[in-house]
Protein backbone atom coordinates (compact mmCIF):
# COMPACT_ATOMS: atom_id res chain seq x y z
CA UNK A 1 0.00 0.00 0.00
CA UNK A 2 1.47 3.38 -0.94
CA UNK A 3 1.70 6.14 1.65
CA UNK A 4 -1.73 7.54 2.45
CA UNK A 5 -2.89 10.63 4.36
CA UNK A 6 -5.59 8.43 5.88
CA UNK A 7 -4.28 5.47 7.92
CA UNK A 8 -5.92 2.06 7.96
CA UNK A 9 -9.03 2.46 10.09
CA UNK A 10 -10.92 -0.27 11.96
CA UNK A 11 -14.69 -0.02 12.38
CA UNK A 12 -16.58 -2.59 14.45
CA UNK A 13 -20.23 -3.14 13.62
CA UNK A 14 -23.10 -2.40 16.00
CA UNK A 15 -25.92 -4.92 16.41
CA UNK A 16 -29.42 -3.81 15.43
CA UNK A 17 -32.75 -5.59 15.00
CA UNK A 18 -34.26 -5.36 11.52
CA UNK A 19 -37.36 -7.31 10.56
CA UNK A 20 -37.02 -9.65 13.53
CA UNK A 21 -33.39 -10.73 13.00
CA UNK A 22 -30.08 -9.27 14.28
CA UNK A 23 -28.01 -7.31 11.78
CA UNK A 24 -24.49 -5.90 12.04
CA UNK A 25 -24.30 -2.24 10.97
CA UNK A 26 -20.88 -0.94 9.93
CA UNK A 27 -21.70 2.48 8.48
CA UNK A 28 -22.72 5.15 9.12
CA UNK A 29 -20.84 5.67 12.38
CA UNK A 30 -19.25 8.77 13.88
CA UNK A 31 -15.84 7.62 12.69
CA UNK A 32 -16.88 6.98 9.07
CA UNK A 33 -20.09 8.09 7.42
CA UNK A 34 -19.26 7.46 3.75
CA UNK A 35 -17.07 5.31 1.53
CA UNK A 36 -17.45 7.06 -1.79
CA UNK A 37 -21.23 7.35 -2.07
CA UNK A 38 -21.81 4.15 -0.03
CA UNK A 39 -23.56 5.55 3.05
CA UNK A 40 -24.98 2.48 4.83
CA UNK A 41 -23.98 -1.15 5.31
CA UNK A 42 -26.05 -3.79 7.12
CA UNK A 43 -25.00 -7.45 7.31
CA UNK A 44 -27.96 -9.72 8.05
CA UNK A 45 -27.25 -13.23 9.22
CA UNK A 46 -26.49 -15.91 8.62
CA UNK A 47 -29.68 -16.46 10.63
CA UNK A 48 -32.13 -19.30 11.14
CA UNK A 49 -35.58 -17.76 10.76
CA UNK A 50 -38.35 -18.34 13.27
CA UNK A 51 -41.24 -19.32 11.05
CA UNK A 52 -43.74 -19.18 13.91
CA UNK A 53 -43.46 -15.38 13.93
CA UNK A 54 -43.51 -14.98 10.17
CA UNK A 55 -39.77 -15.12 9.55
CA UNK A 56 -38.10 -11.95 8.29
CA UNK A 57 -40.60 -9.12 7.74
CA UNK A 58 -39.98 -5.42 7.15
CA UNK A 59 -43.26 -3.47 6.93
CA UNK A 60 -43.91 -0.63 4.45
CA UNK A 61 -41.35 2.14 4.93
CA UNK A 62 -40.07 5.01 2.77
CA UNK A 63 -36.74 6.14 1.31
CA UNK A 64 -35.49 9.35 -0.32
CA UNK A 65 -32.37 10.51 -2.20
CA UNK A 66 -30.65 7.10 -2.15
CA UNK A 67 -30.41 3.68 -3.75
CA UNK A 68 -30.99 0.52 -1.71
CA UNK A 69 -28.60 -2.21 -2.84
CA UNK A 70 -29.33 -5.79 -1.68
CA UNK A 71 -26.86 -8.65 -2.20
CA UNK A 72 -28.22 -12.08 -1.31
CA UNK A 73 -25.97 -14.89 -0.04
CA UNK A 74 -28.46 -17.44 1.30
CA UNK A 75 -32.25 -17.73 1.37
CA UNK A 76 -34.81 -15.74 -0.60
CA UNK A 77 -36.49 -12.39 0.06
CA UNK A 78 -39.55 -10.91 -1.63
CA UNK A 79 -39.37 -7.21 -2.46
CA UNK A 80 -42.54 -5.18 -3.05
CA UNK A 81 -42.62 -1.44 -3.73
CA UNK A 82 -45.01 1.41 -4.39
CA UNK A 83 -44.18 1.38 -8.11
CA UNK A 84 -45.88 -2.03 -8.25
CA UNK A 85 -42.77 -4.21 -8.55
CA UNK A 86 -42.69 -7.64 -6.89
CA UNK A 87 -39.34 -9.38 -7.13
CA UNK A 88 -37.82 -12.35 -5.33
CA UNK A 89 -34.09 -11.92 -4.82
CA UNK A 90 -32.02 -15.10 -4.75
CA UNK A 91 -28.36 -15.83 -3.92
CA UNK A 92 -25.96 -14.26 -6.39
CA UNK A 93 -28.41 -11.53 -7.39
CA UNK A 94 -28.66 -7.79 -6.73
CA UNK A 95 -31.82 -5.77 -6.17
CA UNK A 96 -31.33 -2.04 -6.73
CA UNK A 97 -34.09 0.40 -5.80
CA UNK A 98 -33.52 4.05 -6.64
CA UNK A 99 -35.63 6.11 -4.26
CA UNK A 100 -35.04 9.58 -5.72
CA UNK A 101 -37.89 11.90 -4.72
CA UNK A 102 -39.55 9.12 -2.74
CA UNK A 103 -40.59 5.46 -2.75
CA UNK A 104 -41.89 2.90 -0.24
CA UNK A 105 -41.21 -0.83 -0.09
CA UNK A 106 -41.44 -4.00 1.98
CA UNK A 107 -39.16 -6.99 2.42
CA UNK A 108 -40.05 -10.46 3.70
CA UNK A 109 -38.54 -13.92 3.66
CA UNK A 110 -39.98 -16.57 1.35
CA UNK A 111 -41.54 -19.70 2.94
CA UNK A 112 -39.44 -22.81 2.50
CA UNK A 113 -36.12 -21.04 3.01
CA UNK A 114 -35.34 -21.24 6.74
CA UNK A 115 -31.98 -19.44 6.59
CA UNK A 116 -31.17 -15.88 5.59
CA UNK A 117 -27.81 -14.28 4.83
CA UNK A 118 -27.60 -10.97 2.99
CA UNK A 119 -26.03 -7.55 2.87
CA UNK A 120 -27.98 -4.37 2.28
CA UNK A 121 -26.22 -1.17 1.41
CA UNK A 122 -27.38 2.33 0.60
CA UNK A 123 -25.85 4.62 -1.98
CA UNK A 124 -26.34 8.37 -1.54
CA UNK A 125 -27.52 9.95 -4.78
CA UNK A 126 -25.50 12.99 -5.89
CA UNK A 127 -27.16 16.40 -5.63
CA UNK A 128 -27.85 16.55 -9.38
CA UNK A 129 -30.11 13.46 -9.33
CA UNK A 130 -31.16 13.08 -5.69
CA UNK A 131 -34.80 14.03 -6.47
CA UNK A 132 -35.11 11.98 -9.66
CA UNK A 133 -38.20 9.81 -10.25
CA UNK A 134 -38.00 6.48 -8.39
CA UNK A 135 -37.21 3.26 -10.22
CA UNK A 136 -36.44 -0.41 -9.54
CA UNK A 137 -33.86 -2.66 -11.23
CA UNK A 138 -33.02 -6.33 -10.72
CA UNK A 139 -29.73 -7.95 -11.75
CA UNK A 140 -29.85 -11.78 -11.82
CA UNK A 141 -26.52 -12.07 -13.66
CA UNK A 142 -23.26 -10.35 -12.74
CA UNK A 143 -19.64 -10.75 -13.87
CA UNK A 144 -17.91 -13.65 -12.06
CA UNK A 145 -14.29 -14.78 -12.36
CA UNK A 146 -11.61 -16.68 -10.42
CA UNK A 147 -8.14 -15.37 -9.57
CA UNK A 148 -5.65 -16.17 -6.78
CA UNK A 149 -7.98 -18.85 -5.42
CA UNK A 150 -10.75 -16.27 -4.96
CA UNK A 151 -14.16 -16.23 -6.63
CA UNK A 152 -14.87 -12.60 -7.56
CA UNK A 153 -18.36 -11.24 -8.27
CA UNK A 154 -18.51 -7.67 -9.57
CA UNK A 155 -21.50 -5.98 -7.95
CA UNK A 156 -20.98 -2.40 -9.12
CA UNK A 157 -18.55 -0.42 -11.23
CA UNK A 158 -15.48 -1.61 -13.14
CA UNK A 159 -12.66 -3.88 -11.99
CA UNK A 160 -10.04 -6.13 -13.64
CA UNK A 161 -11.42 -5.49 -17.15
CA UNK A 162 -14.97 -6.39 -16.06
CA UNK A 163 -17.99 -4.07 -16.00
CA UNK A 164 -21.08 -4.51 -13.80
CA UNK A 165 -24.47 -3.67 -15.34
CA UNK A 166 -25.78 -2.08 -12.12
CA UNK A 167 -27.05 1.48 -12.42
CA UNK A 168 -24.71 3.96 -10.70
CA UNK A 169 -24.82 7.75 -10.58
CA UNK A 170 -21.32 8.22 -9.13
CA UNK A 171 -17.97 6.49 -9.49
CA UNK A 172 -18.33 3.36 -7.34
CA UNK A 173 -16.92 -0.10 -6.88
CA UNK A 174 -18.45 -3.17 -5.27
CA UNK A 175 -16.82 -6.63 -5.40
CA UNK A 176 -17.75 -9.78 -3.48
CA UNK A 177 -14.79 -12.02 -2.68
CA UNK A 178 -15.02 -15.66 -1.55
CA UNK A 179 -12.16 -18.10 -1.00
CA UNK A 180 -12.75 -21.71 0.11
CA UNK A 181 -9.09 -22.49 0.83
CA UNK A 182 -7.59 -19.13 1.74
CA UNK A 183 -5.53 -16.77 -0.40
CA UNK A 184 -2.88 -14.09 -0.59
CA UNK A 185 -3.89 -11.48 -3.13
CA UNK A 186 -3.04 -7.98 -4.28
CA UNK A 187 -6.02 -5.70 -4.86
CA UNK A 188 -5.69 -2.94 -7.43
CA UNK A 189 -6.77 0.48 -6.13
CA UNK A 190 -7.52 3.77 -7.87
CA UNK A 191 -5.66 6.66 -6.20
CA UNK A 192 -8.73 8.93 -6.33
CA UNK A 193 -10.96 6.30 -4.62
CA UNK A 194 -11.38 5.52 -0.94
CA UNK A 195 -12.07 1.90 0.01
CA UNK A 196 -13.50 -0.42 2.61
CA UNK A 197 -13.19 -4.18 3.12
CA UNK A 198 -16.00 -5.64 5.20
CA UNK A 199 -15.63 -9.21 6.50
CA UNK A 200 -18.89 -11.14 6.10
CA UNK A 201 -17.38 -14.44 7.26
CA UNK A 202 -13.89 -15.60 8.16
CA UNK A 203 -11.03 -13.13 8.59
CA UNK A 204 -8.50 -11.09 6.64
CA UNK A 205 -5.06 -9.66 7.35
CA UNK A 206 -3.97 -6.28 5.98
CA UNK A 207 -0.49 -4.92 6.68
CA UNK A 208 -0.21 -7.18 9.73
CA UNK A 209 -3.64 -6.19 11.11
CA UNK A 210 -6.29 -8.87 11.53
CA UNK A 211 -9.92 -8.04 10.76
CA UNK A 212 -12.57 -10.50 11.93
CA UNK A 213 -16.19 -11.09 10.98
CA UNK A 214 -18.32 -7.92 10.95
CA UNK A 215 -15.29 -5.62 11.04
CA UNK A 216 -14.64 -2.99 8.36
CA UNK A 217 -11.17 -1.92 7.24
CA UNK A 218 -11.16 1.58 5.74
CA UNK A 219 -8.40 2.64 3.33
CA UNK A 220 -8.10 6.27 2.24
CA UNK A 221 -7.21 7.75 -1.14
CA UNK A 222 -3.81 7.96 -2.84
CA UNK A 223 -3.22 4.20 -2.88
CA UNK A 224 -2.61 1.98 -5.90
CA UNK A 225 -2.49 -1.51 -4.41
CA UNK A 226 -3.31 -3.46 -1.26
CA UNK A 227 -1.92 -6.80 -0.13
CA UNK A 228 -4.55 -8.89 1.65
CA UNK A 229 -4.46 -12.37 3.16
CA UNK A 230 -7.80 -14.16 3.40
CA UNK A 231 -8.32 -17.14 5.71
CA UNK A 232 -10.13 -20.24 4.38
CA UNK A 233 -13.91 -19.87 3.91
CA UNK A 234 -13.72 -16.08 4.03
CA UNK A 235 -16.30 -13.81 2.43
CA UNK A 236 -15.58 -10.10 1.94
CA UNK A 237 -17.30 -7.06 0.50
CA UNK A 238 -14.71 -4.88 -1.25
CA UNK A 239 -16.24 -1.41 -1.61
CA UNK A 240 -14.85 1.79 -3.07
CA UNK A 241 -15.67 5.09 -4.63
CA UNK A 242 -14.55 8.60 -5.36
CA UNK A 243 -15.27 10.74 -2.27
CA UNK A 244 -18.73 12.22 -2.77
CA UNK A 245 -17.72 15.71 -1.63
CA UNK A 246 -21.28 16.63 -0.65
CA UNK A 247 -22.99 16.94 2.72
CA UNK A 248 -25.20 13.92 3.34
CA UNK A 249 -27.65 13.91 6.25
CA UNK A 250 -29.59 10.83 7.34
CA UNK A 251 -32.59 10.31 9.59
CA UNK A 252 -34.25 6.92 9.92
CA UNK A 253 -34.74 5.73 6.30
CA UNK A 254 -34.29 9.15 4.71
CA UNK A 255 -31.27 10.75 3.10
CA UNK A 256 -31.23 14.50 2.47
CA UNK A 257 -29.04 17.57 2.26
CA UNK A 258 -30.64 19.61 5.04
CA UNK A 259 -32.69 19.12 8.19
CA UNK A 260 -35.54 20.93 6.45
CA UNK A 261 -35.55 18.30 3.67
CA UNK A 262 -35.59 15.50 6.22
CA UNK A 263 -38.40 17.06 8.23
CA UNK A 264 -40.46 17.46 5.06
CA UNK A 265 -39.92 13.78 4.19
CA UNK A 266 -41.01 12.75 7.70
CA UNK A 267 -44.16 14.86 7.46
CA UNK A 268 -45.02 13.59 3.97
CA UNK A 269 -44.69 9.97 5.09
CA UNK A 270 -46.45 10.26 8.44
CA UNK A 271 -49.29 12.33 6.98
CA UNK A 272 -49.56 10.03 3.92
CA UNK A 273 -49.54 12.90 1.42
CA UNK A 274 -49.17 10.49 -1.52
CA UNK A 275 -45.54 11.35 -2.19
CA UNK A 276 -44.37 7.80 -1.44
CA UNK A 277 -47.27 5.88 -2.95
CA UNK A 278 -48.71 2.64 -1.55
CA UNK A 279 -47.23 -0.84 -1.33
CA UNK A 280 -49.86 -3.43 -2.22
CA UNK A 281 -49.82 -7.10 -1.19
CA UNK A 282 -48.12 -6.86 2.21
CA UNK A 283 -50.20 -8.00 5.18
CA UNK A 284 -49.38 -5.39 7.79
CA UNK A 285 -49.40 -1.73 8.71
CA UNK A 286 -46.90 0.85 7.46
CA UNK A 287 -44.17 1.91 9.87
CA UNK A 288 -44.35 5.54 11.02
CA UNK A 289 -41.21 7.65 11.03
CA UNK A 290 -39.82 8.87 14.33
CA UNK A 291 -39.72 12.64 14.60
CA UNK A 292 -36.43 14.52 14.52
CA UNK A 293 -35.41 16.23 17.78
Amino acid sequence: MTNSPTPLQRITSRIKDVGGIPVSRAIPVKERRLIGAWCFLDHAGPSVLKQDNGGFRVAPHPHTCLQTFTWMLEGEVLHRDSLGYEQIIRPGQVNLMTAGHGIAHTEESVPGFPRLHAAQLWIALPEAVKDMPPRFDHYPTLPVWDADGIRHTLLAGDYASYHAPTLCFSDLLGVYLYTPDGSNTQLTLQPDFEYGLFVLEGEINIEGERFAENELAYIGTQNTQLNVTLAPKTRVLFLGGEPLGEQVLMWWNFVGRSKEELRQSIADWNQDTGRFGTVHGFNGERTPSPEMP
